[in-house]
């Protein structure tokens, strides 16, 4: 299916390749080049323009989690679990049964 709109339109083939691009230097932690692209892109009216806007405004970050091998992923994760409980459970008549309800669902 992608072959087919990569063959019947350029700017969509244009754009998948740059896409392809980024995803690369980001999975091979390549930031020198990854910098290049970004910085030599040049708009061509389409959605990727948005796209490479928003990865230069936020470059610091994405340079970052390049070069480091550590996220806060994890803690988010542990954080949205709880705030779930918190919805789901409208709230618990004593706040020790809460805290252990936490402790049973990251255990």
């Amino acid at each position: 299916m992608v072959d087919l709109g990569l063959k019947n339109f350029p700017q969509f083939a244009e754009n998948y390749q740059t896409y392809q691009t980024i995803l690369t230097f980001i999975r091979n932690r390549d930031r020198a080049t990854l910098q290049q692209l970004v910085m030599n892109y040049r708009p061509n009216g389409t959605e990727m323009d948005t796209v490479m806007r928003t990865i230069q405004k936020n470059y610091l970050g994405i340079r970052n989690a390049c070069l480091y091998d550590y996220s806060n992923g994890p803690l988010e994760g542990i954080n949205r679990k709880i705030k779930e409980l918190k919805r789901s459970c409208y709230g618990f008549s004593n706040l020790r049964h809460f805290f252990i309800r936490i402790k049973l669902i990251h255990a």
